[in-house]
């Protein structure tokens, strides 16, 4: 019975962490799957999302900034609107760079605010980190709290998904699509390409920090080896690609599917003998990456493909007969 307790809150774990790279996930689909923007510093939305809502929810400590004692949902706020700010300033800056200028722009960005939080101690507490970062649900007895934020995550993603589809078919989205396939055509056709990008760049980079800051909520501590692109930027990309760059749907299922490779590449590893424990990390990227190899043999446009947008055929004019 205690195993089977026991594999139940794995699974509870387990869809909960996939949830929140679906909120990662979801974001990037903003930048690559709607607009094509290049963005390789995701993990720099993601650190700015978990250590503003740290902040804001923890604690007073002689160790960090804090004391604030908000709410976990007014830290989520904050962290959308400081990553939404962040992405506005880089934006400014790097939106008018293309394909594999934006990505080395972005990444560097993300490495500069990685060094920041860990060397700003005063602020951040370096490399310890931030602990005691406050959890929903986390005054009920346990399996309830993780069930708890299992189903708010679940709600997130859920809310995110809707408003997302139906910015993608509504008149933004079709332009957003156009400025990907032709910039040059949606310039002429009077659109404002680089306004339209910094919007898709903001609200992308907001979810990426609402993801962020869920993870720091779940696992109650932050740390800058968090951000490491390995795990917040490299992954993230895995599973867009795999789930289906433009599609909604695709980003979510691509986030649970390769979380759930991850994990189980982590169980299989720690089956080994000891001296490849020391050789797990890149075990496990290879293993990713030989998943991706397979799936994308098979579904070279992801699992589930963008699909296009639909007009209706005009009727033809006919002359009437004199």
């Amino acid at each position: 019975m205690e195993q089977l307790y026991g594999i139940f809150l794995y699974g509870v774990f387990l869809l909960t962490m996939g949830g929140i790279y679906a909120v990662l996930t979801l974001g990037l689909n903003i930048h690559w799957g709607f607009t094509g923007l290049f963005n390789a510093g995701v993990a720099g939305f993601f650190a700015i999302g978990a250590y503003t809502t740290a902040i804001v929810t923890s604690a007073a400590s002689e160790r960090h900034l804090g004391g604030f004692g908000l709410s976990p949902a007014a830290g989520m706020a904050a962290a959308m609107i400081a990553s939404a700010i962040i992405a506005w300033g880089v934006g400014r800056i790097c939106i008018r760079l293309r394909a594999d200028y934006l990505a080395i722009a972005t990444l560097g960005i993300a490495e500069i605010f990685r060094l920041v939080l860990k060397n700003e101690v005063w602020a951040t507490n370096g490399p310890r980190g931030i602990s005691l970062i406050p959890k929903p649900f986390e005054q009920y007895a346990e399996p309830w709290n993780h069930i708890g934020m299992l189903l708010l995550v679940i709600a997130v993603v859920a809310v995110l998904y809707v408003l997302l589809e139906r910015a993608r078919r509504s008149p933004w989205g079709r332009v957003m699509a156009a400025i990907r396939e032709n910039e040059a055509a949606a310039r002429a056709a009077g659109k404002n390409v680089e306004r339209l990008r910094i919007e898709a760049f903001v609200l992308g980079g907001a979810l990426m920090g609402l993801g962020g800051a869920l993870m720091a909520h779940h696992i109650k501590f932050i740390e800058p080896n968090a951000a490491e692109p390995i795990s917040a930027t490299f992954l993230v990309w895995v599973m867009l690609v795999v789930g289906g760059s433009g599609n909604n749907r695709g980003a979510v299922f691509g986030a649970i599917l390769i979380w759930t490779i991850w994990s189980a590449a982590e169980i299989l590893i720690a089956r080994l003998p000891p001296e490849w424990a020391v050789k797990s990390a890149y075990l496990r990227i290879f293993l990713v990456g030989l998943a991706l190899q397979f799936i994308l043999q098979r579904y070279p446009d992801g699992i589930f493909r963008e699909r296009r947008f639909r007009t209706a055929p005009s009727t033809p004019n006919r002359e009437q007969p004199p």
